[in-house]
């Protein structure tokens, strides 16, 4: 491998310099601003760092991307984001980077293929990974560099991308900025091994350790770096040495160390050294020094004036950006033929997986065991030998990082469907699938999505006990930027997936356990289904029972009960747990005027509870007696037989609630 060379040219050498005081004269502005409450929230500054951005980025091509952390101003800065549209993010105002949404942490721009700041520690690491595995799957010769400090690597994250990157050779570079502090702890108070590197090289990454503070060896060692991502394609880990002046953000009150160990780091900073050096060796002027700096002190006057002079984004647009503006209409379903054919809800999955696949070179399956092994609940077995271990793709145990990735995938434009084994596991992934997956088209002001789609195995009945027994759709439901899925027909569980691969946004699949094993007769043509309301599965007049996934075959049988007793109930399968459809929830109602919800979620903060709520907001006049509630008793899901059956919603429990509703209890 020949890497090139620095070359040290009078322009570039003014350049490097420049960039560094840019970023160093517009941070301190920032400072500025914050003490007089122009820009809010939390403010961390790269002050002391300068070189580290300055020496990788310039060198990454347009279709590289950028990943950053919150102290990502001056990656922003150097990657060609306008100081104008950077600091009116700073302020919040409209014409800000992310449209004010995103702030001094949250700063994207989609045109530039810089991928934003993060708030979470080490939380860009599983998306700069999905996006490199979308240049992996395509061909792209593509490099993702991904900006964290040394307090990231204590995190899962870190050593679950670490493995990642290396074993799918994900042309990555990972930038750790070793500032010596993980906010306000030393690094040899919290990590046993201090030499970051070496965690890295542990899992067969190649690093390198160079001085952060020297922009020239950082933008050698960059060179070396890239050059080897993009011959070889695989992952390359540069530790850059460096230090941060200031506190960790504008509330640190700096206890933690004394000034003398600042100012000895000061003595050595990047552009003090820097600048020191040209001038010794002529290859710069006080003149040219003050150029430089005249002209960024203007630039920065005119990014303070600019934002003083923006708008702010009216209240009228205050849930803009949350899902997609532009959804796709909803899918034509072909009218049931004569034909059908017998499967199982798991066959049904299957099918839907086989032909997204067919239909879409984009999809791919990913997940623990959803290949050679054929998946948990044997819904991909057989895929992997059909489409190649490329499309169906085994991960490690490691639910935050392949959920990481399988956001970082679809935001760069595959469709990805994640596997996450089991509902109790995706609280493993849930810093992923709410901060990230969630939450990436607000804070990019619409300006990036996550089109990927989870499908979680939810629901007890198997006597698994209290850790593989749970139903939290409920909790994920409450998170804006999802949608929120239960199918529990043959024709959801085949249907829904393909709509929701044509979503613009994070889609979220609840396969009850239960369900995998039904068997049913299913039109031969059976396709898309829309995924926006909720279906009457039994017409009645006299109470509506309302339920979802799992539990609605059980009410079914409870309504056959009730009709054997001279009660029609009306039963809606809600089928999309966010958004809820209340249009028909509250037709429903003004028709029978009666209502019990049930929810194999716990009974508090349940679904269910939010359903009585709106039903108590906005039908309130209709009712004739109090909504009822069945839910999961209050307790960890047992392993006896028949106790476990005693804590779920069961059919004598639905047809009781019932009949008190009616008064006939």
């Amino acid at each position: 491998m020949k890497a090139e060379k620095p070359h040290l040219t009078h322009d570039h050498v003014r350049t490097l310099l420049r960039e560094m005081i840019r970023i160093r004269r517009f941070e301190d502005k920032c400072a500025e601003l914050y003490t007089q409450e122009k820009i809010r929230g939390f403010l961390h500054l790269y002050d002391g760092e300068e070189a580290i951005a300055t020496g990788v980025i310039p060198l990454l091509g347009p279709d590289d991307r950028v990943v950053g952390t919150y102290r990502e101003h001056g990656h922003a800065l150097v990657r060609g984001v306008p100081m104008n549209d950077v600091m009116a993010e700073m302020y919040g105002k409209a014409t800000g980077a992310s449209g004010g949404r995103g702030g001094s942490m949250h700063i994207f721009d989609a045109e530039r293929n810089f991928y934003g700041g993060n708030a979470i520690v080490g939380g860009g690491l599983p998306l700069a990974a999905g996006l490199a595995l979308r240049d992996r799957m395509t061909g792209a010769h593509n490099v993702t560099a991904c900006f964290f400090g040394e307090g990231a690597v204590a995190e899962g994250e870190f050593h679950e991308s670490m493995n990642l990157a290396e074993l799918w050779s994900l042309p990555v570079l990972f930038v750790c900025e070793n500032n010596g502090y993980a906010m306000g702890s030393a690094l040899d108070r919290t990590e046993a091994e201090t030499d970051i590197h070496r965690k890295a090289a542990s899992y067969g990454v190649e690093t390198e350790q160079v001085d952060g503070m020297d922009v020239v060896a950082v933008e050698a060692a960059a060179r070396r770096a890239i050059a080897a991502i993009r011959e070889t394609g695989k992952p390359y880990f540069l530790e850059c040495l460096t230090y941060r002046f200031r506190a960790h953000s504008m509330f640190d009150a700096q206890l933690y160390r004394d000034k003398e160990e600042v100012e000895r780091w000061r003595a050595k900073g990047p552009i003090l050294r820097f600048q020191s050096w040209l001038s010794e060796a002529g290859l710069i002027h006080s003149d040219e020094v003050a150029k430089i700096e005249a002209d960024v002190d203007a630039e920065i006057a005119a990014a303070v004036e600019f934002a003083e002079t923006s708008a702010w984004e009216p209240l009228e647009t205050l849930t803009r950006h949350v899902m997609a503006d532009l959804r796709p209409e909803p899918p034509v379903a072909p009218e049931p033929g004569a034909e059908t054919v017998e499967m199982t809800y798991r066959e049904a999955v299957k099918q839907a997986i086989r032909e997204a696949m067919t239909r879409d070179e984009r999809v791919f399956l990913m997940g623990e065991d959803v290949g050679a092994y054929g998946g948990c609940y044997a819904v991909s077995k057989g895929l992997m030998e059909e489409f190649g271990e490329d499309r169906i793709r085994d991960t490690p145990l490691s639910e935050s990082g392949f959920t990481g990735a399988g956001i970082g995938a679809a935001a760069a434009g595959l469709r990805p469907i994640v596997e996450v084994m089991t509902v109790n596991f995706s609280l493993l992934a849930l810093d992923q699938i709410m901060n990230t997956a969630a939450t990436l088209r607000h804070m990019s002001g619409g300006q990036f999505g996550a089109p990927v789609v989870i499908r979680l195995a939810t629901g007890a009945g198997k006597q698994l006990a209290a850790q593989h027994s749970h139903s939290l759709e409920g909790w994920y439901a409450h998170i804006p930027g999802l949608r929120v899925l239960a199918p529990a027909t043959l024709e959801d569980a085949r249907g829904m997936l393909w709509t929701a691969l044509e979503d613009p946004d994070p889609v979220l699949i609840f396969e009850n356990v239960m369900l995998y094993n039904m068997t049913g007769q299913i039109a031969a043509n059976a396709g898309p289904v829309e995924i926006d309301k909720a279906a009457i599965r039994r017409p009645g007049s006299d109470i509506t029972l309302i339920t979802y996934g799992g539990s609605l075959f059980k009410t079914l049988e409870a309504a056959e009960e009730l009709a054997g007793q001279g009660i029609e109930a009306e039963v809606i399968d809600l089928r999309t747990l966010r958004p809820l459809d209340d249009a028909t929830i509250m037709g429903s109602l003004a028709r029978t005027r009666r209502a019990v919800i049930v929810d194999e979620g716990w009974r508090s903060g349940s679904l269910s509870a939010e359903i009585a709520a709106r039903i108590g907001e906005q039908a309130f006049w209709h009712l004739d007696a109090p909504v009822g509630r069945v839910c999961s008793a209050e307790v960890p899901i047992p392993y006896p037989k028949h106790l476990e059956d005693a804590s779920l919603p069961e059919v004598p429990a639905i047809v009781a609630a019932a009949k008190a509703a009616l008064g006939k209890g």
